[in-house]
Parts: structure tokens; C-alpha cells; sequence
């Protein structure tokens, strides 16, 4: 079995946020492996020791991305791609194309595993992209998977409650919290992941040019929350709070 996992560096979750310029700043900042990226990581493992697997690990992203692979070769993972991306702007569109171009050279693959969302963005698009690219089916936020011969039970958590989905191989998935409890990587498994093979493309190498990756959406500001302002008590009658109310709502608040 071929086993395909894609991943993400975000930013460390204890990590400050700051800006600069209007834009987040990654001055001194500490990345890691995407944390629900480790559970997609820690399924393939497991598959793998559990019937055989290869299993390859792949992100889009800056050289400094090497430290995620490096992290997931070291939790047992066979072997890494970079698809280095240094200086284009890329949103979930254009990653989703270069991650379905690798997979397509690397592949094919008979499952793809990705994490539910990153932690940075919070958008969950990339990897449901990649399954449509592909034209595979695809099953998000799942919490069991079973493989049974060509086809696969999965369990996935729809906002509280339980579905249960069966599919046939290929398809793609993407992990929720409760799907297993991702090891951390051993020291014998971080020495062998300093040797285990780990490539870097560029987008060139998968046959694109920058204007086949004109991205579809644009981030046009960034900025911190407001603090928060301490809450004021209306004082007097019932009909003089509600008509005071309503004046803050429409001078202070305008939210009518």
C-alpha cells in the first residue's frame, strides 16, 4: 500500500502573534509540524506497522519547511518531498494544484491522508481541493479508519455526532482530533530521519509556470483584535435601559 500525507509548518501554537508592515510578522518565530498534520501522520504509521506501507510525506512551502518533514520522517514516515515555493504567493487554489501535480508524479496512491485544517489559516480547503484535482473521493474530519481489502469503513465527526462512511480506495481524508494520539518522535527515529530520503522540486519541476498559479484569493489586510472593553450596566426602569440600549447598539456598536 502507497500512503501519501500532506503537510504544513505553522507557526508554534504558544507562539506570539505580531505584525509588521500590515502583515504577521516571523521575526524569531518558532514553526512545527501542523498539529492535526501528526494525527494524518501518525494514521499512515500505523497502517504501516500494523499491514506494510510506504508512506511519503509532502508540503509546499520555504526551505525552512524541512524541519516538518523532518519531524514526520522521524515518527516513521519513509520519505519526503518539498515542493520549495521561496517568494510566490500562494492560496488555497495554487497549493492545491502543486500538491496534486506531486502526488500525480509520485504516485498513484491507494490512500491520502491530510490534517482536518492548519492552525494558521483555519481555512480546511487544501486538502478537499487536492481530492477534487485528483478526482478522488474524499472524507473530511474523520476520528476512525479501518481498511477492509480495496474499500475503507471510516468513522467522522459531524459537529458532535457520528457518520459512518464507507469508500473505495483511493480516496483522500483528513484528520480530526480523537482520530489517535500522534507519537513524539523517538531519538533512534530522529538519528534515521537525518538519512531517510528527502527531496525538493520547485513548481517548475511539476510543469508550471507562475502564471498557472495565479492565486483566486487575496489577503488585503491583517490586524490583531480590538482589546476588549469592559462591559457597561444600564441603569433606571426597563423602558429607559431598552431605549438606551438601542441608541448604543446604532451610535456605539453600529450593528443597527
Amino acid at each position: 500500500m502507497n500512503i501519501l500525507v500532506c503537510i504544513k509548518q505553522t507557526f508554534d501554537t504558544e507562539e506570539k502573534i505580531t505584525l509588521a508592515n500590515g502583515r504577521i510578522s516571523e521575526e524569531g518565530v518558532e514553526f512545527i509540524l501542523n498539529p492535526y498534520d501528526e494525527y494524518a501522520v501518525e494514521e499512515a504509521v500505523r497502517i504501516k506497522e500494523a499491514q506494510g506501507a510506504d508512506v511519503t510525506v509532502l508540503t509546499v512551502g520555504p526551505s525552512r519547511a524541512e524541519s516538518a518533514l523532518r519531524t514526520a520522517l522521524a515518527m516513521g514516515a519513509d520519505k519526503a518531498v518539498l515542493v520549495e515555493a521561496e517568494g510566490l504567493e500562494l492560496d488555497e487554489h495554487a497549493l492545491a494544484k502543486l500538491i496534486a501535480a506531486a502526488a500525480n508524479k509520485l504516485g498513484p496512491f491507494d490512500l491520502i491522508l491530510g490534517g482536518n485544517m492548519a492552525v494558521d489559516s483555519g481555512a480546511g480547503q487544501v486538502a478537499i481541493r487536492v481530492a477534487e484535482e485528483l478526482g478522488i473521493p474524499h472524507v473530511s474530519t474523520i476520528t476512525k479508519l479501518t481498511l477492509e481489502g480495496g474499500k475503507a469503513v471510516v468513522e467522522r465527526d459531524v459537529e458532535g455526532d457520528l457518520e459512518v462512511v464507507e469508500v473505495a480506495l483511493p480516496f483522500l481524508a483528513t484528520a480530526q482530533q480523537g482520530l489517535n494520539e500522534p507519537r513524539y518522535p523517538s531519538l533512534p527515529g530522529i538519528m534515521k530521519a537525518k538519512k531517510k530520503p528527502l527531496e525538493r522540486w520547485a513548481a517548475e519541476d511539476l510543469g508550471f509556470n507562475p502564471d498557472e498559479l495565479e492565486i483566486r484569493t487575496k489577503v488585503t489586510e491583517q490586524f490583531l483584535p480590538q482589546k476588549k472593553q469592559a462591559g457597561r450596566i444600564l441603569a433606571g426602569d426597563i423602558g429607559r435601559q431598552v431605549k438606551e440600549l438601542a441608541q448604543l447598539l446604532r451610535s456605539e456598536a453600529k450593528v443597527i
